[in-house]
Order: structure tokens, then sequence, then C-alpha cells
């Protein structure tokens, strides 16, 4: 039994009839929570089998209006008031970072409350620490919205596709990143513009690095990769290159050679090993990825049983995020009520496999190179490519790329990173070439 459910409210049967849920962080998401709690208790008290009631909200900030209805008698700035108070059954964590967020949640769990969190990189940095703690004190920590928002894919992972053994999942797990890359392509404008437009839309963060510089999608593609292999991830394994300075010129390329740049999440198992790795990649037109475009988020798992099986949504905002924190509560709440928690077939586990390191991952490559003459900067690099082993697919030479100078797109086969890294540093030496080479990787 849990300690929680002997302090919910019971009914004469001695059933439980209601859950009190406390709220920390009551800023866009959050407002979202509350909003759903009005407008679907009803709904929700039905699949839960029991009524979930916000008995008290948290935030630093309770005096600004969040454009829903609450009680003012709920708010306050004491967070700690929330966790410790015994009509709160469970806590919801939205205060975002991993300082705050991490002690909340801490003292939650090891008072026997489950929580229910969106936060990505308290997930991915605090993972292990945190579900340790919980089975410790037999409670739970639900995180669905904490990759893809309203998208169900670890809900997927977890339940779904529990069955299957899973040899990769992949994807496109940045709205931001998504919406930039489509506004390249279709506007043919430079990426600084395009980010500054992002910004003013509300699609990019004043500060944009943890979207454009990859981390945001690393924190993400973390936990795919702890739910699919049983470990728990280091993040500091996973190889991130995001998209800043990438030219709308390489868009342009890569669309007549047959592809579509996407920042790609790519978690696949690698023999013994797994790859972990975020990165612009060159994704064929026909695949279905090449389609996701504006703000949109797509994984793909691949299953030994099920084959490939898609998800796809709105990867952010206020509802999309609240949909999935909401159906964590009815979950969470009607296992409180049952006094029964039911054990997920994926937990987090020791660490028995390795993330490979970037330079042994095999790709194939696409290659520019800015030349003073593209017939002999052509034969040049083919010539370092095949004295390293390196196939060459296809060679295609240009009059004049965006600087006014000829260029050189280049494909490859299959290479380890490692030889191919080599290889680029010494085309970038060679006479013929203007500047370092532009180098994407090409998903297989």
């Amino acid at each position: 039994m849990f300690i929680v459910e002997l302090q919910a409210v019971k009914g004469g049967d001695g059933i439980v009839k209601e859950i009190g849920l406390g709220l920390l962080g009551f800023g866009i998401v959050g407002a979202g929570v509350v909003e759903g709690l009005r407008r679907d208790a009803d709904l929700m008290e039905k699949r839960a089998g029991v009524r979930l009631v916000l008995r008290k909200v948290a935030d630093v900030d309770i005096e600004s209006d969040r454009g829903v209805e609450i009680d003012s008698g709920l708010l306050t700035q004491d967070a700690y008031s929330v966790i410790n108070d015994p009509e709160v059954q469970i806590v919801i964590e939205l205060v975002g970072g991993t300082t705050f967020a991490r002690e909340f949640t801490c003292e939650a769990l090891k008072l026997g409350k489950p929580v229910v969190t969106a936060n990505k990189a308290l997930i991915a940095k605090h993972g292990k620490e945190i579900f340790e703690l919980a089975r410790k004190n037999n409670t739970k920590i639900y995180f669905g919205a904490s990759v893809g928002s309203a998208i169900p894919i670890i809900r997927s992972m977890r339940e779904g596709l529990s069955s299957n053994r899973m040899s990769s999942v992949y994807g496109i797990l940045n709205g931001t990143c998504n919406y930039i890359l489509a506004q390249i392509e279709e506007h043919k404008l430079p990426f600084d513009q395009v980010l500054n437009d992002a910004q003013e839309k509300g699609y990019a963060e004043a500060d944009p690095s943890l979207d454009v510089d990859g981390f945001d999608t690393a924190h993400k593609a973390t936990i795919l990769a702890t739910l699919a292999y049983g470990f728990c991830v280091p993040l500091e394994d996973v190889y991130v290159e995001g998209l800043r300075g990438i030219a709308s010129e390489d868009i342009e390329y890569a669309m007549e050679l047959g592809y579509r740049i996407k920042l790609l999440a790519t978690i696949k198992e690698a023999g013994d090993d797994i790859e972990v790795r975020v990165h612009p990649t060159l994704v064929p037109l026909s695949h279905i990825l090449a389609s996701v475009n504006d703000v949109f988020n797509a994984m793909v798992v691949d299953g030994d049983l099920a084959g490939e099986v898609m998800c796809y949504g709105r990867g952010a905002g206020r509802f999309p995020a609240a949909s999935t924190i909401l159906s964590d509560l009815v979950d969470v709440a009607g296992q409180v009520a049952s006094g029964s928690w039911r054990e997920f077939p994926i937990e987090w586990r020791g660490n028995d496999r390795a993330v490979r390191k970037i330079e042994d991952v095999e790709t194939a490559n696409y290659l520019r190179l800015s030349v003073k003459d593209p017939e002999a900067g052509a034969a040049a690099a083919r010539d370092l490519l095949a004295g390293m082993g390196i196939s060459v697919d296809s060679c295609v030479t240009k009059a004049a790329g965006a600087d006014g100078k000829p260029c050189v797109v280049i494909t490859t086969g299959s290479a380890k990173d490692g030889i191919v890294q080599k290889c680029q540093a010494e085309i970038d030496c060679l006479d013929v070439v203007n500047a370092p080479s532009i180098r994407f990787r090409i998903k297989g």
C-alpha cells in the first residue's frame, strides 16, 4: 500500500474518491494543465476511476494572469508547502531546469509521492538517481511529456512495443530546428535571418542555443536510448552537432541529390554497443521523415516484431504538453487509488552496454568543397578518398556557390567517421581548396 493512498479522500465505502494534485511551476505548460483539469475533469474521472483535484499551485510569480481560471487561495510561492501538504498525493513538476526541479522531485519521492514531469533535462542528467529514489520509496516518476510533448512515444515504447527488441529509434525531436530548416529551404534565406524570424514568432527562445546547438534533442535522445536498451545512458556520451551556420546552398544541393536535411536523433544497436547521436542528416526524400515540416516532431521505432512504427505530432506548446501530463496523471491516479503499482517492462538498470564513440560510427557522407578549379578539386578529393578506402557515390561540380566561387559536391559510401574526419582534414589542406569543407552524414 502507498503512504499517499492512506491520506487520499475516501467515501463511506472505503473507496478512494479524490486524489489531490500539487503543481510546481505555473508557466505556459502549467497553465495548460490547470485549464485541462478544468475542461475535462469529468472525463478524466471516468477513465481514472477517481477524481483529480488541484490542491495547491506553487510559483515565484503568483500575480500574473495566465489566462486560466484558478482560485487565488490555491497559489503559493512555497514549493515545499505543496510537496509536504498531506492533501497532495501526486506532485506535478513543471519548474524546469535541473537545480530546484531536482530538489523538489527528490523531496516528493522521499515522501512516497509519485511525480509527473515534463523535464527532459532532469531525466536525462539525473534519471538514475531519481529512478533509484522512486524505487527505494515504493513510488514512481512519470515523464511522458519529456519527449515529443503530446506524442505518445514514451508510452508506446514502455507499453505498446515492450514485446519488441528495438533495433533503432530515430527521428526529429525539436520543432524549432525543424521550422528553421523548412524556412531556409522555402525562402533560401541565411540561417541567422531565419533564426531571428523564429524568435520573433515565438518558435525560438531569446537564447536559442539549447535548441539550435542540438542539446535539447540530445536530452530527448538520451531518454529514448535508455528506454530502448534498459540502462542509464550517460548524457556526456551522446555525440551532438547542431544547426548553427547551416547554409541554404547545402539544403538546395541536398534536394538535387534526392535528400532533405533534418536535425536527426539516431539511437541504434551496433553489435554489443549502441549508437546515440544528434546531428544534421541527409534524409532521402522517399523517407516519411523527409515530409515532416514546420514545428512538428516525428519518431520511428524499429521493432523486430512490429517493424517500423512512427509517432507524429506537435512537439511543444501549452496544450500538447498538458495533454501528456494529464494522461500520466490519469494513469498514476488510478494506481494510487487501487493501492497497487503497475510495473513497466522497461526499467533503468545497470550500465551493461557501451555507447559507441562517433569515430567508430559508420555512415555515408555529403561533402561540399569550395575550390579554385572544379576539375582539379574534384580529382584531388576523389584521390584522397580512394586512398583511405572511402568510395565515391557521386561527384558534382558547380560553376559558382553562394560565395561566388566554384564548388564540388561529393557523396560517399559508408565509412568510419574517424577515417572521414581524417580525410576531410587532408582535403582542406589541398592548395586547390579555398576554405574548410562542409560535411553532413547521410541516413542509412
